[in-house]
């Protein structure tokens, strides 16, 4: 008997998902609960997994676009789980003929065919030691790479014009799919810059006491949280006491009404494999610095792992990015739509700075605030940028609320 393998209603705004791979092979029999798909929607990946054991029949490949609801497969429980699996040992029982399916997803199998590559060569990174898609791209670069290196026999100089070797269009470039999140993010930032007056304010911050105050407390804080004491959660308190000075950057707009919010929901930007997410840490006033940064890597963690729900994304009234742990020295950050407001921290730099009048070397931080200059004045955007300023360059206004 065929049990139908159908897209889940993942939430009522996301009406498409893309199937980003599947991680078992067509005609290969799977158990209850084992793991066969990934879907990609615009707000973060989903894996499915199987509701029935028997042998695996995909309908819809890899990279197509389906609706909530729809068919992407069956799954034949007259076939046991036990049976294919005493099948596949006979079958891989002579040593090295084991297929390229066992042991590659279905994609990265096709792809090793028709560049010549052996799935076993290749070092796999999937989910249980599963050869990806770009596993095998990788390992193809990298062979390149090698083959280029091989000496040469000199040959004679000659005046001729040098010519490239011919090279086949399709090695010359790669073309694949956007995901559903990388085109939702797209578009929303395209967005985010068509509809609101998007400014920039910088400063910078000397980082001075808040390292001191890090490196002097960080393994006594380390043992007693159990997390490692980071910058994000100084920042994190910073911005919040600033929304209390700044309530306007706190809010959105929403048709002809200005909405401001009385609660502390900050976004925190972290890069994941499908690429940029923004989960939400909530009621931040309400949290300590070790329950921020608890927060913090738990999100970092399901962001890294592609189990991020739609639920730890939605709402947020502020957004912090820190583009300083990938070298950046300056930006300026996009809005995330509805927010009126995001700030982007940047890396760590020594520099030369006047302080009471002389010359000194002080770890120093550019910080960029862009901000919707609809709801938002230059006054009020100065001020709230000033007020992080104070808080980071004196951390102990963060216990006295000043």
């Amino acid at each position: 008997m065929k049990q139908e393998i159908k897209i889940p209603t993942v939430a009522e705004s996301i009406t498409e998902v893309d199937i980003s791979e599947w991680l078992k092979a067509d005609g290969e029999v799977v158990e209850l609960d084992e793991l066969i798909v990934v879907i990609d929607s615009d707000k973060a990946s989903l894996e499915m997994a199987a509701e029935h054991s028997g042998k695996l029949e995909i309908v819809v490949p890899e990279g197509e676009t389906v609706e909530p609801g729809a068919l992407i497969g069956y799954i034949d429980t007259s076939v046991s789980a036990e049976a294919g699996s005493s099948s596949k040992s006979e079958s891989s029982g002579g040593g090295d003929s084991q297929s390229s399916e066992t042991i590659s997803s279905p994609a990265a199998a096709k792809l090793a065919k028709e560049k010549g590559i052996d799935p076993s060569q290749v070092n796999a990174t999937g989910k249980d030691g599963r050869v990806t898609k770009q596993d095998v791209l990788a390992h193809g670069s990298a062979s390149k790479q090698e083959s280029s290196k091989a000496p040469e026999k000199a040959s004679a100089p000659s005046v001729e014009l040098p010519k490239a070797k011919t090279q086949a269009s399709g090695d010359r470039e790669t073309r694949n799919k956007m995901s559903s999140l990388r085109r939702k993010v797209a578009s929303r930032l395209v967005m985010a810059q068509h509809t609101a007056a998007i400014l920039t304010t910088f400063n910078e911050i000397d980082m001075s006491h808040v390292m001191e105050l890090r490196s002097r407390y960080k393994e006594s804080f380390e043992k007693k949280h159990d997390i490692r004491l980071g910058f994000m959660s100084f920042f994190t308190k910073a911005v919040v006491e600033a929304l209390k000075e700044f309530p306007d950057v706190n809010s959105y707009i929403d048709g002809n009404d200005l909405v401001q919010r009385n609660y502390y929901d900050v976004s925190v930007a972290v890069s994941g494999k499908k690429g940029l997410v923004v989960p939400v840490v909530r009621d931040c006033d309400q949290l300590s610095l070790a329950e921020i940064e608890k927060s913090i890597k738990y999100y970092a963690l399901k962001a890294r792992d592609n189990t991020l729900s739609v639920d730890d994304m939605m709402g947020g009234g502020f957004t912090i990015s820190n583009g300083g742990v990938f070298g950046s020295l300056l930006s300026t950050p996009i809005l995330n739509p509805p927010q009126t407001g995001i700030l982007g921290l940047h890396k760590i730099e020594e520099r030369a700075v006047v302080v009471d009048g002389e010359i000194v070397i002080r770890p120093m931080m550019y910080v960029a605030l862009s901000y919707d200059h609809r709801v938002i004045d230059g006054k009020q955007s100065v001020g709230f940028l000033v007020k992080i300023k104070e808080i980071m360059e004196d951390p102990a206004r963060l216990l006295l609320e000043v």
